[in-house]
């Protein structure tokens, strides 16, 4: 009597945690307090984008290229996981330096793309002191002088106006077009807004500032020592005008000094300390250094770099003893979050670049959906149909607990958020067909023991007895296989090999637990002395 209110016990609790996350699928506005999980759908259900990478090691000796590749590979990896997408897919093509991501119901590929291409290399940098910034004006200036005829895109920063000189008619000479950039200061007109402000570029010209930067022969004029870089874009006016640095081109600290990164909210008075920021919390060995350069130059600015964009330059007002820095600047919470998780994750090795990209529609995963629910209906219902004929009222138990174990898979994938694709449909419906299996071996035991002449009770017992050894061989042998594809599988196999582990559990609880208690309940409880099957 114990042994089945403890199965008893244990059957309502699996059957209400089952109606409590499946219910909402099907049931609309349920009261507050049912879960708000839903069962979550793989990219080829319900859509999503499809990205593959090449790796750029072309710049890398021949010995390190395959190790960039599988570090780029984890560290992209890394960056998904923390990136919140349900279920990505993320695999190495073959014996080639491309990676495959698929990002089932992602709403924004562009903020995937930008999280996944970035290198992050984070630098701190000193700025440069006003007389460097002015040589490096003057320098830059002299060298567009000098060399204007290469760079006729700059014609409109000259500011000098061409002139024609009239001669007698009488010479040789004819008119004349002269035209002198002696004196113009191109690179100063260039960087220099519309609102007179120096150091800062207008949005029209950012992109003539980034060819210049590229120039190998731009570059090597920049004074020794010295850089230009730009400033991060303001997300809240991304055709405002941006700052321009000039920079020591050294870095006083890289991004392997650091720690851990934090996405932080400021409650500060003032618009500076206000809105989210990100923390950066270096080594112990990086903290000693952070130390010493905030000592050593009070009263400089210090920028924080990533990816050769400004994205902060502060003055330094005092020694910075505790081994923590802030990046701050008109974040939102998702641009912080996705800084913080490419800091985390670490730099990339090699340069990626996106070479395909593709989006499935939300029509080809309801046609995927329709196909593979319709195939599961048929299913059960062929089976419920030849339980039923063959088996009576026997076989109608049976179908309850295929019924049960249906419901019990959906159950628990939405409970431990897993997402289901139309491989682990396929896996539902193999399940469907094996969930009976365990009933028919008992059925026929019980089938043998009626025919012996033993009670209806005895024959019950006995057969559920008699068949529970063969039926946990079976299952645990295929459990093993599953577990086993989920390992070692990728993809649309995990998939399965999860709704298969899934349903091999359930069936057995459904097939011996449930169906034995429905017997007891309904049948020997009641001393029949006849049974359909």
């Amino acid at each position: 009597m114990r042994n089945r209110k403890i199965r008893g016990l244990i059957i309502l609790v699996v059957l209400l945690v089952t109606a409590y996350y499946f219910l909402p699928m099907v049931v609309p506005n349920l009261p507050s307090f049912w879960t708000t999980k839903r069962l979550k759908l793989g990219l080829d259900l319900q859509g999503g984008s499809q990205i593959q990478l090449e790796v750029d090691t072309s710049k890398l000796p021949e010995n390190e290229k395959e190790d960039a590749i599988k570090t780029a590979y984890e560290i992209i990896r890394n960056r998904i996981d923390q990136f919140g997408v349900a279920e990505p897919l993320i695999q190495r093509v073959a014996n080639q330096n491309r990676i495959i991501i698929q990002l089932p119901g992602l709403k924004d590929p562009t903020r995937a793309k930008n999280l996944i291409g970035q290198t992050a290399m984070l630098e701190f940098k000193l700025v440069a002191s006003s007389e460097q910034m002015q040589q490096t004006y003057e320098a830059m200036d002299k060298f567009l002088q000098e060399n204007f005829e290469n760079y006729d895109y700059l014609e409109e920063f000259t500011d000098i106006e061409e002139t024609e000189e009239v001669v007698d008619v009488l010479e040789t000479d004819v008119d004349s077009t002269d035209t002198s950039y002696d004196n113009a200061m191109i690179f100063t007109d260039l960087t220099t807004s519309h609102d007179g402000y120096p150091l800062k570029i207008d949005y029209n010209y950012i992109s003539i500032l980034k060819k210049l930067l590229k120039d190998p022969q731009f570059i090597q004029h920049i004074p020794t020592g010295l850089q230009i870089a730009l400033g991060k874009e303001d997300k809240n006016d991304p055709y405002a005008a941006r700052d321009i640095y000039i920079l020591h081109k050294r870095a006083e600290i890289g991004g392997s000094s650091l720690d851990h990164a934090f996405t932080k909210i400021g409650q500060g008075y003032t618009a500076k300390d206000k809105g989210p920021y990100i923390l950066l919390e270096f080594k112990k060995t990086g903290a000693k250094k952070f130390k010493n350069i905030t000592a050593q130059n009070i009263g400089e600015r210090l920028s924080i770099m990533l990816d050769n964009i400004v994205f902060i330059a502060p003055s330094i007002e005092s020694r910075i003893p505790n081994g923590q820095a802030r990046i701050t600047g008109n974040f939102t919470i998702e641009e912080c979050q996705d800084l913080v998780i490419v800091l985390n994750a670490g730099s990339l090795p090699a340069p990626v670049s996106i070479v395909e990209e593709r989006t499935v529609g939300p029509t080809l995963g309801s046609d995927s959906i329709k196909a593979g629910v319709l195939a599961a209906i048929i299913g059960l219902l062929i089976v419920i149909l030849f339980m039923v004929i063959y088996y009576g009222l026997s076989g109608l138990f049976a179908d309850i607990a295929v019924i049960v174990n249906v419901t019990f898979i959906i159950a628990v994938m939405t409970m431990l958020e897993g997402t289901l694709t139309m491989p682990g449909i396929a896996g539902m419906i193999l399940t469907i067909g094996m969930a009976v299996d365990a009933n028919v071996i008992i059925f026929e035991r019980i089938r043998e023991n009626m025919a012996l002449g033993k009670t209806v009770r005895s024959a019950v017992d006995s057969g559920f007895s008699r068949a529970l050894v063969t039926i946990l061989d079976a299952n645990i042998t295929t459990l093993i296989t599953a577990l086993v594809l989920y390992q070692f599988g990728t993809g649309p196999i995990k998939g399965f090999a999860v709704t298969l582990s899934i349903g091999i559990v359930g069936s057995m609880f459904a097939s011996i637990v449930l169906v034995k208690a429905i017997f007891d309940g309904v049948i020997t409880n009641a001393a029949k002395d006849k049974l359909s099957i």
